[in-house]
Parts: C-alpha cells; sequence; structure tokens
C-alpha cells in the first residue's frame, strides 16, 4: 500500500528539460516510476528520455489522464506559477524541489492546494520515495530498500544517511518522505505521521527534524494529546548550531532563543519518542522500540 506514491503513480515532470529535469527524469524513470509526460513552455513537441514534452500542464493532462502526480524542477522565479498550473489542472500530489522559493508564495500555493484537494510536499525537499516501486524524487535509491519502517525527514542528506544505516542494521523502508527545511512547506511532520500510523505496511516510524521553527514541538503536541499505536524514533540535526545564525536550510535558524535542537528534543522525550544523540543510534533505537512494543 505505502503512503503518497505506490505502483499506481503516474507522473508528470515540470521543467522536464532543464538540466535538473532531464538528469532526474531519467533516473526516476530506470529506478521504474512510471512518467508519463513533461512541461517546458516552448517546447512542447520534443522528448526527454522518451518522455513526450508539452507547453501546458493542461495539454499534457489531457493527453495523459492518468496523471496523479507533477515533480517540479522549474527555477524558482517562475516555480509558483508552474505549481498554481499543475493544481488547476486536477493534479492532486505536487512535490516541489525547487529551492528559494518566496515564503509568501508558498504559503499561498499552500492554501491554493487545500481548497482544491491537493497535497504540495516542499518546496526545497528531495521528494518521496517508496524503496523498490517508485520514486518521486532526486534521492540516490540504492541506500533505500523495501522495509516496514516509514522515514520523514526535513532535512535530504540526512534522509539518506538514515536510510542507509538503516538498510544496513536490516531494517527496509516503508516509504521515506523528505518534507522540505523551509520555514513553509506543505505536507508537516504531523500529516505525514498520521499517514504512517495509517499505512498497514508500515510497522515503525522515524522522524529526521533540524533547528529551526517549531515542526517538531508540534508533532510532540499532537503524540501527547493522541499518543501513537506504532514506534517512534526521533533524531533532531544541529545541536552546535549557534543561536541566530542561518545554517543552510532556510528554515534552519534559531531566533529569540526558540526552535533549538535541545528545546526539540526535549520536547520530543516529553511526548514518549526515542531521540537519538547521533544517527547512527537510530537503528538501535528503534530495534529497542519494536521490542517494547511487541
Amino acid at each position: 500500500m505505502a503512503i503518497l506514491i505506490d505502483a499506481k503513480t503516474r507522473v508528470l515532470v515540470q521543467g522536464a528539460t532543464g538540466r535538473e529535469g532531464s538528469t532526474h527524469t531519467a533516473s526516476m524513470l530506470n529506478y521504474g516510476t512510471k512518467i508519463l509526460a513533461g512541461v517546458t513552455p516552448n517546447r512542447g513537441g520534443s522528448t526527454v528520455s522518451g518522455v513526450p514534452i508539452y507547453d501546458l500542464v493542461s495539454e499534457a493532462v489531457e493527453s495523459h489522464p492518468e496523471i496523479n502526480t507533477s515533480i517540479v524542477f522549474v527555477p524558482a522565479s517562475a516555480a509558483p506559477e508552474a505549481v498554481y498550473e499543475a493544481i488547476d489542472a486536477g493534479i492532486k500530489l505536487i512535490i516541489i524541489v525547487t529551492e528559494r522559493i518566496p515564503i509568501h508564495d508558498t504559503i499561498n500555493l499552500v492554501a491554493h492546494a487545500e481548497r482544491k484537494g491537493a497535497k504540495i510536499i516542499g518546496p526545497n525537499c528531495p521528494g518521496v520515495i517508496t524503496p523498490e516501486v517508485a520514486k518521486v524524487g532526486i534521492m540516490p535509491a540504492h541506500l533505500f530498500k523495501k522495509g516496514r519502517v516509514g522515514i520523514v525527514s526535513r532535512s535530504g542528506t540526512l534522509t539518506y544517511e538514515v536510510a542507509w544505516a538503516l538498510t544496513r542494521s536490516g531494517f527496509g523502508q516503508s516509504t521515506a518522505v523528505g518534507i522540505g527545511g523551509d520555514p513553509v512547506v506543505g505536507l508537516g511532520f504531523v500529516d505525514v505521521v498520521q499517514m504512517f500510523e495509517a499505512d498497514p505496511e508500515t510497522d515503525a516510524i522515524v522522524v529526521i527534524g533540524e533547528i529551526g521553527g517549531d515542526a517538531e514541538e508540534r508533532l510532540a503536541a499532537y503524540i501527547r494529546r493522541q499518543g501513537l499505536a506504532k514506534p517512534i524514533v526521533a533524531y533532531i540535526a544541529g545541536r552546535s548550531a549557534p543561536k541566530g545564525k542561518r545554517m543552510g536550510h532556510a528554515g534552519a535558524i534559531i531566533s529569540l532563543g526558540s526552535g533549538s535542537a535541545e528545546e526539540k528534543r526535549a520536547a520530543l522525550i516529553d511526548a514518549g519518542v526515542n531521540v537519538a544523540e547521533l544517527p547512527s543510534q537510530i537503528p538501535i533505537l528503534l530495534k529497542k522500540a519494536i521490542q517494547r512494543r511487541a
């Protein structure tokens, strides 16, 4: 079953003819993802790795009505318009890899998606992978293995590191979701954890957070209110980051004394979540958490 993407996922690539779009279109196809079309204005009629390119999303959807997912590689200046186009064409899952989209544009995009019944992942995210089934994103697929642990993360590179640590320890993954590192994103930790809780093919959950914002604190509050039936382990990156200094991601900044790694760790521990000190400890804590729930 998995969450978000599975064998029934049919993909449109927006910005398919650019350097990133064309490279990752080929990679996703090689993984077995069903990509039906691409869109780049004024490039209609061409192809990328055998995928037909259209000028407009509406044209692509009319020719390929099975499309249910879009991945966006469009530059930041044009990305909001591209996402609106996908939403208004009826596509229900839109994964935005593009970074540096202004926050106010993301707020408006997310609100419009909610009105139209669509889900947005990102922006500034690596995408989603259901190992050995489909990849809609930029992650190195060889690090992932089919299994029953769900991963949700704010950090792309840490997603890869943790997935590889899990794989080497014998823990395959049901689905891994990179929600993005910007201050405002579409689906958040709570949304994805709820999906994993309801997924019969996910037995345990790994959350990868980082400094800045309050996404981890909101997840902790949700767990305190609702509880979780499945074992959960978390890791928070950025413990040594100085306050007030932006660290990589647009959302990774500690301001006014809040958003620190220690605050996030404390909130999650208070909610009963197992929190690792290092990424390499995640498989160990996960095994213990699963044994306790058995």
